[in-house]
């Protein structure tokens, strides 16, 4: 073991730079800065480098981070990030946008007091180094395979499962109906959390290594779209890695009104606006507007933090349980808060007031209760507890449901479970139709984007097993 590690004993934790709210506010850019070399040397050494790493076994990908925390605590960057990268596709997006704090930072054993180590942070320092001395080289098949798979979906359970398929050698073909690689990466994930050109930059990396985006190419049976049977003629096995985007609705009194939007829908715009889209003036933007986000996810606050850089009037977040019980990142509820939103704990909305357009929301004041079969408090309302919030726009952030693929696609062969997800083998992440896969949301429901990337990673290694064992399988000459 290196000296320079177990020094959480006399060195604090700290975090990254972190750019002023009032700055902040006024733009889209990143607000955390990479920690120095220095810094990140100091903090990579506070890992106490422990025999059952929990960190690992709590992160999604089983990334061996005490491996690549003691290389960068001794100034071996080059080799802390082929560590890195050997179990995840893309660890600068990680590093930016996973909820530590409920992964491998909560899950590490220092204990409250000495506080854990800042992995993200370290994480994307490792990464970028990288990236800057030009040791992040597309992976090259060592042969090249005849076969051909196609993705439809080119978000990050699409993109992991392309690039591992490519550096194994069959020709690679991703589909997507918008206009950017990325999916939620691009156009969901704002640019203070995500800064676009980090995406754009994998995806040249993609294009090297041979993979063949199709964009503007919807799978269905609409004019213009690809039939899903067209698609599946094209190549020896399918990857269906769409994630889900529908929108869960919210009922009650007046929840038609106009100004009442999805909370994609409001993101969306809003990406495309910085990305240089030309959008209609005023559409989905929140200037001078009092805003009411309903929802207590990572959604949620990526839609608070945007209308507070969009220069809304007010911004207000209504939760129906308290802080303790938010599902969001406790980092990105300080950093909300920080600039400037106001959360209204224990409010579920019960209608919504106005003529023609939303004017305010009717809530109602809830209490926590016993634990239900979950062991989460349950919620029950207050005695007299109405009350309403002014509002001009309303966003819906109640999570995300799957769009109905087999009617769509007009294939009945592809089976869905009851919550409209495809059903795949969980070993082998085939469907129900055969040489056809699924991963990621679409097979486990909204979900994070380091889910996405497991997912993708393993189903393009159950694909290759598929393909390889198929009689009619065969090598191009090398």
């Amino acid at each position: 073991m290196s000296e320079k590690m177990l020094s959480f004993v006399s060195v604090p934790q700290a975090q990254p730079p972190k750019r002023q709210a009032d700055e902040r506010r006024k733009d889209f850019e990143e607000i955390y800065e990479d920690f120095s070399p220095a810094q990140a040397k100091v903090q990579s050494s506070r890992c106490s480098q422990c025999g059952v790493p929990f960190c690992s076994i709590h992160c999604p990908l089983g990334n061996n981070i005490p491996d690549w925390l003691m290389l960068a605590a001794n100034g071996r960057l080059e080799e802390a990030y082929n560590v890195s990268q050997a179990t995840n596709t893309f660890p600068e997006i990680c590093g930016r946008i996973c909820p530590q704090d409920r992964l491998c930072e909560g899950n590490c054993v220092i204990e409250k007091g000495f506080e854990s180590v800042t992995i993200g942070a370290v994480e994307r320092y490792i990464t970028d180094t990288a990236f800057e001395n030009g040791w992040v080289k597309p992976v090259l098949p060592l042969v090249e395979l005849e076969s051909s798979v196609g993705i439809i979906g080119a978000g990050p359970a699409g993109l992991a499962a392309a690039e591992r398929l490519r550096a194994t050698g069959h020709q690679v073909h991703v589909y997507d109906r918008h206009d950017r690689v990325g999916g939620l990466l691009i156009y969901g994930i704002p640019g203070f959390k995500l800064e676009k050109d980090i995406v754009a930059r994998r995806q040249k990396l993609l294009e090297e290594q041979g993979v063949v985006f199709h964009l503007g190419a919807a799978i269905g049976a609409g004019e213009g779209e690809i039939a899903f049977e067209e698609l599946r003629g094209k190549h020896d096995a399918v990857l269906v890695a769409t994630g889900v985007y529908k929108a869960r609705e919210i009922g009650g009194p007046g929840s038609g009104l106009a100004g009442i939007v999805p909370a994609l829908d409001y993101l969306t715009a809003s990406n495309r606006r910085s990305l240089g889209d030309t959008l209609p003036e005023g559409e989905l933007d929140a200037t001078g507007q009092d805003v009411v986000v309903i929802g207590g996810g990572d959604t949620a606050m990526d839609c608070v933090r945007t209308a507070i850089r969009q220069g809304a009037k007010s911004v207000k977040c209504l939760y129906r349980r308290d802080r303790a019980n938010m599902p969001g990142s406790v980092r990105e509820v300080k950093n909300a808060e920080e600039e400037g939103v106001e959360f209204v704990w224990l409010a579920a909305p019960e209608g919504f007031l106005g003529d023609g357009t939303v004017s305010g929301v009717r809530a109602q004041k809830m209490r926590l209760g016993m634990p239900d079969g979950s062991g989460r408090q349950s919620i029950e309302p207050e005695p007299d507890g109405l009350f309403t919030v002014k509002a001009d726009m309303v966003i819906k952030a109640l999570g995300f449901d799957p769009e109905p693929l087999p009617e769509l696609w007009q294939t009945d062969a592809l089976k869905t479970s009851r919550w409209g997800t495809l059903q795949v083998d969980r070993t082998s992440f085939e469907t129900s139709v055969s040489g056809v896969f699924a991963a990621g949301d679409i097979v486990r429901g909204a979900s994070l984007v380091v889910w996405a990337i497991r997912d993708g990673r393993d189903a393009a290694a159950q694909i290759d097993q598929w393909i390889a064992a198929r009689p009619s399988s065969s090598l191009a000459a090398e």
